[in-house]
């Protein structure tokens, strides 16, 4: 599917303005008016004899039926596209079209209605060119990357797309694995990082991993360790801005209150949540609170200056992950201060 193409959607013709009478049938616009009118006669009442009243010719309504009907094109257009194989995708199977069209209007109403999600600082991510965005990692179920892909994505000036670094367990899961890679996920291998970094795009990494989603509702926004610092060691390599990233309201939508370990041995998973409703409500449980998020773009930390042996440097490394870590982390305890509810 790699050498597929995408065909632009086609314009529909602009419909034209009607008034509200019409010329008489069988005569342009023009011509009706250079036709002559026979003078008025008194017993007429001013109007030919030849000429009856004009009824007046109602239009079609502009904005209803005009823009259904370009909905009903695109949607057609697009689902042909899809059947024909006439769509293009990257390398890592990313699907720009499915991704715009379909999966960002299905995660919007999430984010606008039901998270209420507040971005700040996106202009700290550069209007082109690459960069990490290094963000913290919470909330038991990966629900913050969606999210914070959906303010890159609707938010960000020249509308960049974020291409999240995702653990294995993501590429394991059946449906899981199809749905991830079209929307640009990729394995978080240095591999991978380094050769979306070296093409100018803008990347997504979520140090804390498993640590950070599946920690305790007691320890909420205390990060867990960021590894061994290797997302700073590719910045470096491709001499891409490191910017952090601070998500708050995350933590709280599903409260993670224990962990059967027993279960989450038997599927493979790395932690089992209890939560307040999972899993004593059954499907109802996977319903998360409706928290108020706020997601906060810090300035970006530049990597461009350092020498190309800087990457193998681990004192620098720890260093720079050292500061990108207590950046996130102080930011997170500015946002909570100045929150007024968990819901609000």
């Amino acid at each position: 599917m790699a050498d597929a193409k995408v065909i632009p959607f086609g314009e529909e013709p602009r419909t034209k303005r009607r008034g509200r009478r019409s010329p008489a049938p069988g005569r342009t616009k023009r011509a009706a008016s250079l036709t002559p009118v026979p003078a008025p006669r008194p017993e007429s009442g001013g109007r030919p004899e030849s000429e009856e009243p004009a009824t007046p010719v109602e239009g079609p309504p502009q904005e209803g039926g005009g823009g259904w009907e370009r909905k009903v094109a695109h949607g057609l257009n697009f689902l042909r596209r899809r059947i024909t194989g006439d769509y293009e995708v990257d390398d890592f199977g990313f699907d720009k079209e499915l991704t715009d069209q379909v999966v960002m209007s299905a995660l919007r109403p999430f984010y606008e209605k039901y998270f209420r999600v507040e971005v700040r600082g996106i202009e700290n991510i550069p209007e082109k060119g690459a960069a990490l965005v290094v963000a913290n990692h919470s909330g038991t179920l990966p629900v913050d990357g969606l999210m914070l892909q959906v303010a890159v994505h609707d938010h960000h000036p020249a509308g960049r797309d974020l291409r999240m670094l995702a653990a294995d367990l993501v590429f394991m899961l059946p449906g899981i694995n199809e749905i991830s890679r079209k929307l640009g996920h990729t394995l978080a291998c240095a591999e991978d990082a380094q050769q979306l970094l070296e093409r100018g795009e803008v990347v997504g990494v979520m140090p804390e991993g498993f640590k950070g989603i599946g920690k305790p509702f007691s320890e909420r926004y205390k990060l867990q360790r960021f590894g061994r610092g290797g997302f700073v060691s590719t910045a470096l390599r491709a001499g891409a801005p490191i910017v952090p990233c601070s998500i708050v309201g995350a933590e709280e939508i599903y409260p993670m209150l224990g962990n059967s370990r027993t279960v989450a041995r038997l599927f493979g998973f790395p932690y089992f949540p209890l939560t307040p409703t999972w899993p004593w409500l059954g499907p109802l449980g996977l319903v998360p609170l409706p928290t108020k998020w706020t997601i906060q773009f810090g300035e970006p930390i530049p990597t461009d200056g350092y020498p190309a042996e800087a990457a193998d440097d681990p004192m620098l490394m720890f260093n720079l992950t050292d500061q990108v870590r207590e950046t996130i982390q102080h930011t997170l305890y500015k946002l909570l201060v100045q929150r007024r509810s968990v819901f609000f």
